[in-house]
């Protein structure tokens, strides 16, 4: 694997500071540039393993809406964004939905549910 810099916007705070983390055989050796602890974690994680907040829209069926916006409620490995996606594109709930339900619990195996973001009334 040899050695690897990683070059990093951090996005912790304002500064944007220009992180630069050195891997050897994927192991982290350096971080240079940070401007704060907080950064320098940031860093690391994303040069080792990225995550992110997924979000999307389901459908609603008899719904005031066709769809009802979702979200992860953990961030999600970044290798598995489409895998939960295609979850998602599957995924039907029936109304009344209320932001912060449950939609799809444990999505994948992660650990990770994905809940609602916006309310959908039923429709009589």
């Amino acid at each position: 694997m040899g050695r690897e810099v990683k070059r990093i916007t951090c996005i912790v705070c304002p500064n944007g500071c220009e992180i630069e983390v050195v891997l050897e055989s994927g192991r982290v050796v350096e971080v240079r540039g940070a401007g704060c602890r907080r950064g320098v974690e940031y860093a690391i994680e994303e040069a080792t393993s990225p995550k992110r907040i997924v979000m999307s829209v389901v459908k609603c069926i008899d719904g005031d809406l066709p769809t009802v916006s979702v979200k992860t409620s953990r961030p999600v490995p970044k290798e598995r964004i489409w895998d939960v996606m295609k979850v998602l594109s599957e995924v039907e709930a029936r109304a009344p939905v209320e932001v912060g339900q449950v939609l799809v619990r444990n999505v994948l195996g992660l650990g990770i549910d994905v809940v609602a973001t916006r309310r959908c009334r039923k429709v009589s």
